[in-house]
C-alpha cells in the first residue's frame, strides 16, 4: 500500500538540489531519489518539480512512497575503497569509505560493508537478521572509520555482549562548527526519534540514554576538532548531540550545519571520522586496539581551515 507523506525541507537543506534533499531526508539513494521525482510521485508546494530544482527551507514536499521492501539477504558486491584491516578466523575489522552502508536495509540501493566482505571472499558469521548478518555495529552511510564485523558465531555474540556492557572503545574525531565552552565535557541526553521529522533523531526526555565524552584537539577560527568517545550507541548519537549544544558536526545538513561553511570546506557529508575501535578479541581475550588515517576529503578541509587560521 502506497504511504502519503508530507513535510517541510529542513533549514540544513536550503539551496541542495531536490533530489539530494529527498536523499538526505529519507535515507534512500540519491537515485532513487530521483526516480520518485521523475515518476511523479513528489510535489513541491502543490507542483510537479525537477529532481535538478533547488529547493528552499520550509517548502512543502509532498510524497508518494512505495511499500517498503522486505529486507533482503546480503548480495556479494565488491566496494571500492573498503580496506581490510585486520582479519583471523573470528573477526574482521574494516575501515569503512563514506557512502557505504554497514547492511542492507530497506530503500537503499548502494553498496554496503558485509555485500563487500562476501564479495571479497571473507566468511561472515549466520548470526543477526539475514540482511545483517556478523554485524554488531554499525557506522552511518556519511559517517567513514573502523568496523568491527564478526566471522564465528561464538566471535558475533562475545562482541554484542561487549558492546552492551559498554566494554569497547569507540574513538572518534569531529569537525564541529564554533567552540564548544567548555572544551572538554559530557553530553547526558536521551535519544530517541524527532517527534516530527522521522528522517532525523533528536534529545527526548523519553528517549533511551545516551552519553557522549567530548574533548578540543585543535581549534580554528570557524569549527574546532573534537576527539569523542561513546558510552552507549545510539543512532546519530554524536551528531544529535553536538547540535544540541549547538556545534552542529561541519557538513552535516540534517543537523542544522552551515551549508556555506561545507561548501567552502569541499564537504558533501559531515566531518566524523572513526579513528579508533579497541576491544577484548573474542577468542584469545586479548586486547587488541586498531586506528585510521583521515580520508582525502577529511584531511583536505582541515587543511583549509589550518590555511585560514
Amino acid at each position: 500500500m502506497t504511504e502519503h507523506r508530507s513535510l517541510p525541507v529542513p533549514d540544513g537543506l536550503d539551496g541542495e538540489r531536490l533530489d539530494a534533499a529527498l536523499a538526505r531526508m529519507l535515507g534512500f539513494s540519491r537515485t532513487k531519489a530521483a526516480e520518485l521525482v521523475e515518476s511523479g510521485q513528489v510535489r513541491l508546494d502543490g507542483r510537479e518539480p525537477a529532481k535538478s530544482e533547488r529547493v528552499k527551507a520550509g517548502a512543502w514536499l509532498e510524497l508518494e512512497l512505495p511499500p517498503p521492501a522486505q529486507p533482503v539477504g546480503i548480495r556479494p558486491e565488491p566496494v571500492e575503497g573498503l580496506r581490510v584491516v585486520y582479519d583471523d578466523d573470528h573477526v574482521v575489522v574494516v575501515d569503512k569509505p563514506v557512502g557505504i552502508a554497514a547492511h542492507p536495509s530497506p530503500g537503499w540501493t548502494g553498496g554496503t560493508v558485509v555485500g563487500g566482505l562476501a564479495a571479497a571472499g571473507y566468511r561472515i558469521s549466520t548470526s543477526g537478521a539475514a540482511e545483517r548478518q556478523g554485524v554488531v555495529h554499525r557506522l552511518d552511510v556519511g559517517t567513514s572509520g573502523l568496523m568491527v564485523v564478526a566471522k564465528s558465531e561464538r566471535a558475533y555474540s562475545v562482541l554484542k555482549q561487549a558492546f552492551r556492557d559498554r566494554r569497547v572503545d569507540k574513538r572518534y574525531h569531529a569537525l564541529v562548527q564554533g567552540h564548544p565552552d567548555p572544551l572538554r565535557g559530557t553530553v547526558d541526553a536521551p535519544i530517541d526519534r524527532h517527534p516530527t521529522l522521522d528522517y532525523k533523531w533528536a534529545v527526548v526526555a523519553s528517549g533511551k540514554e545516551s552519553v557522549t565524552h567530548y574533548d578540543t584537539i585543535e581549534a580554528f577560527r570557524a569549527a574546532t576538532l573534537l576527539d569523542v568517545t561513546l558510552e552507549t550507541g545510539r543512532t546519530h548519537q554524536i551528531r544529535v548531540h553536538m547540535a544540541a549544544l549547538r556545534h552542529p558536526c561541519v557538513g552535516d545538513l540534517t543537523y542544522g550545519a552551515d551549508p556555506v561553511l561545507a561548501r567552502r570546506l569541499g564537504l558533501d557529508r559531515q566531518w566524523l571520522h572513526a579513528v579508533r575501535l579497541g576491544f577484548d578479541h573474542p577468542d584469545t581475550g586479548a586486547w587488541v586496539e586498531f586506528s585510521s588515517d583521515y580520508p582525502p576529503d577529511l584531511r583536505h578541509a582541515l587543511d583549509l581551515l589550518v590555511a585560514e587560521s
